[in-house]
């Protein structure tokens, strides 16, 4: 499965003879949310792994935490004065950082969303990314399969990911709601529903203890709550936190995203109910090739067919597959994770 989800991703891309352009050196920038984040982590190992198969030099930077837009401006103006040929991007704040990378296309600079489309989404050359609203339909199907006629009934949570809404998380809060069968308002935004089954919206900064406190304020509003939508799996690792401590682990059912080896082993041990995998080492790893193609002759990535971005594909993750709702087993996601 691995080799078909990779051949796949890289027939789709020009594979660059040389990572050398006019005979000087090719160098690239990383620059993600954060360098803790298990997720980008990953990212990186896949971009340093390309950049040294390719001979590109690759500098990476990060937000001091989730929402830090200040850093990855600075980060951006720098790759523009070192002379970067292209910039890999996954950004805190989707909107407000369109200036910088206006600037950096403008300076000669190919820029590449990872995992969180701009807004809006051509502010890029290009995005690689999962299908994130997709993403969160199957953890939704899913749930609302799980609860069968008691899905007319749910007590429902969100955890987001941060006030400002990037792209990300409202992509995957909307599909999750979309999946378990709750009509959207706008689907540009999170928080606008007006179902009854939905107790309010939280953040969490994507972190574990966002994701704690983010589960209290919720509990505070409606201790019923049985059902938990998380933007990722440490949000959804502090929610199982703050319901064992009241007692109430076994009977709420979490979904999330995400799909990293932690995560995959929180559905083993009962913590998560189900999860969408990514892969952001493939999407670091095809970014890398992306700028090596262009510094070589100028040639850009083209999307995935019929979508505004290139899809580095999802799988819904779970040892309790529901009919109607394609998934692997937690087996293949330990194999796969982060791939």
């Amino acid at each position: 499965m691995r080799k078909l989800l990779i051949g796949t991703a890289l027939a789709a891309i020009t594979t660059a003879g040389s990572a050398m352009a006019d005979g000087h050196s090719v160098s690239a920038c990383l620059i993600t949310k954060t360098d803790t984040n298990p997720f980008f982590v990953k990212m990186r190992e896949g971009a340093e792994a390309a950049a040294a198969e390719a001979g590109i030099t690759l500098r990476s930077y990060a937000g001091k935490i989730d929402g830090d837009h200040e850093t990855q401006v600075a980060a951006i103006e720098t790759c523009i004065a070192d002379g970067a040929s292209g910039i890999l991007l996954t950004a805190s704040d989707t909107s407000s950082i369109v200036g910088a990378v206006t600037q950096a296309r403008e300076a000669g600079l190919l820029v590449i969303a990872l995992d969180t489309p701009l807004d809006p989404v051509d502010a890029a050359d290009a995005t690689f990314a999962t299908d994130n609203f997709l993403a969160g339909e199957l953890i939704g199907k899913w749930a609302a399969a799980q609860l069968g006629d008691d899905a007319a009934n749910a007590r429902i949570a969100l955890l987001d990911l941060a006030v400002s809404q990037p792209t990300v998380g409202v992509l995957r809060d909307q599909g999750f709601l979309q999946g378990f069968g709750i009509d959207l308002a706008d689907p540009n935004v999170n928080g606008d529903e007006d179902d009854p089954r939905i107790v309010g919206n939280d953040i969490t900064a994507g972190n574990e203890e966002g994701g704690r406190k983010a589960m209290e304020n919720l509990l505070a509003v409606d201790p019923t709550i049985n059902v938990v939508y998380t933007i990722n799996e440490p949000a959804a690792a502090g929610a199982y936190e703050a319901l064992k401590s009241i007692g109430r682990e076994n009977d709420v059912l979490i979904v999330s995203v995400d799909g990293g080896c932690p995560g995959i082993q929180n559905i083993a041990d009962g913590v998560i109910g189900a999860t969408s995998q990514q892969y952001p080492l493939r999407m670091a790893s095809l970014g890398i090739q992306a700028i090596a193609a262009y510094a070589a002759d100028g040639s850009l990535p083209e999307n995935t067919p019929g979508k505004d971005f290139f899809d580095t594909g999802v799988a819904l993750v779970t040892d309790q597959p529901a009919e109607g709702v394609d998934s692997i087993s937690v087996a293949d996601g330990t194999d796969l994770c982060w791939g």
